[in-house]
């Protein structure tokens, strides 16, 4: 096909370098493309009888998860500061799992941060997740969500449905954990 794009008499090096690219850009050198996975979303949310406050004192530390969510061991932060964006926490699990998390944004007044995963074990890739505190009547509601896509490496047992289920049941047990550190009961 390069063949027809250029003729001996302008067939010099720079020409073909040229038409290389041109034809790259056209499709002609591209391979059969993956499906793309689709982008998948989590939200989880819960109601708390603790003020905003109090529920961002306990869970608004980027390198604070441990001391709420229950499958969590030792935060350190590896790079940056914590709760400045750019901030790299590495956490390690109760059972010994070890993921990397990267601080996108983070708001002390808006009670919210955005981080991403660099690396974990689990089986879904391009993991971006906000977690924030709004007020609720006299309490307050946690919402966190995530948008990531099911990774093409996965297990053949791990479908969409699977892959949000993982990511559901990190939020739900870690509202559990928080309960917990707030002293209330689950509802």
């Amino acid at each position: 096909m390069l063949a027809n794009l250029c003729t001996p008499a302008v067939c010099t090096p720079a020409a073909l370098r040229v038409a290389a690219c041109a034809a790259a850009l056209a499709g002609v050198f591209a391979a059969p493309s993956a499906q793309a996975q689709p982008k998948l979303h989590v939200e989880e949310s819960v109601a708390l009888s603790a003020p905003v406050g109090k529920v961002w004192q306990t869970l608004g530390s980027f390198d604070g998860l441990a001391g709420w969510h229950p499958v969590v061991a030792k935060v350190d932060i590896t790079a940056g500061s914590n709760n400045k964006k750019g901030a790299v926490r590495s956490i390690t699990t109760k059972d010994g799992a070890k993921l990397v998390e990267e601080l996108l944004d983070y708001s002390a007044s808006g009670h919210s941060m955005r981080y991403r995963v660099v690396e974990w074990p689990l089986p879904v890739s391009d993991y971006v997740s906000t977690l924030k505190v709004l007020p609720d009547g006299k309490g307050s509601r946690v919402v966190w969500s995530g948008d990531f896509v099911r990774a093409a490496s996965a297990p053949a047992d791990v479908d969409d449905k699977k892959a949000r289920e993982i990511i559901s049941g990190i939020y739900t047990s870690g509202f559990d954990g928080l309960r917990k550190a707030l002293g209330e009961a689950a509802r």
